[in-house]
């Protein structure tokens, strides 16, 4: 569950208010504050598991991309900024981002090649929310990765099942191709990428 908080303000003001160390995490929804619900184990050992299999292709690929720990994402001129789960960087657009040096802000698609969201309880801000700005953006490829098939069943079938969506931007909208059991991901932006879905919704029970 999230709780917004009462004060609408602005993303230059929510940069300068969000707190350090709190062990709390906030995001700015359109001008609200929102206390994000605190990640459970699953989440965070799927997290790990896909940040370790994403590094290794980026290494064995020499690729000018790092997963860095935490970077807002800001969709141009609007009041909202987001923490992605899973963030690849490219490192060679980084001249582009005005905010990249002081408040660790990306808001330009071309520097983000791939994002991933591992969906918890608020999973419309992941499949309409954060969907349309990403795809707004022009982010190229976004991960939903509902392990705990906890989202609508226009997304994940009914009866509910774990479901990775992989939206790929084309003609500036997303295409999106639904893996599930033992299906092989298909990545544009790793192609070479060999993991499963159930490898990925299993790595919270290893």
């Amino acid at each position: 569950m999230t709780l917004a908080l009462p004060k609408v303000v602005n993303f230059e003001e929510f940069a300068a208010w969000l707190p350090e160390n709190s062990g709390v995490r906030y995001e700015l929804h359109n001008g609200n504050i929102i206390e994000m619900a605190q990640p459970v184990g699953d989440d965070e050992e799927v997290k790990g598991f896909l940040t370790i299999k994403l590094s290794a292709a980026i290494d064995r690929l020499d690729l000018p991309y790092i997963i860095p720990n935490q970077v807002i994402v800001r969709p141009d001129g609007k009041d909202s900024g987001y923490f992605p789960d899973v963030l690849v960087l490219n490192r060679a657009n980084l001249a582009n981002e005005k905010l990249w040096k002081k408040e660790s802000t990306l808001s330009h698609g071309a520097s983000i090649p791939l994002v991933i969201e591992v969906v918890s309880t608020n999973w419309r801000d992941d499949y309409y929310l954060k969907y349309a700005d990403y795809e707004e953006m022009g982010i190229p490829e976004y991960w939903i990765v509902d392990y705990a098939a906890l989202g609508g069943r226009n997304f994940i079938g009914n009866p509910k099942q774990p479901t990775i969506c992989v939206c790929n931007l084309v003609d500036g909208e997303y295409q999106i191709s639904k893996f599930r059991d033992n299906e092989r991901i298909i990545s544009q932006t790793f192609p070479e990428l060999n993991l499963t879905a159930n490898q990925i919704f299993q790595a919270g029970m290893i």
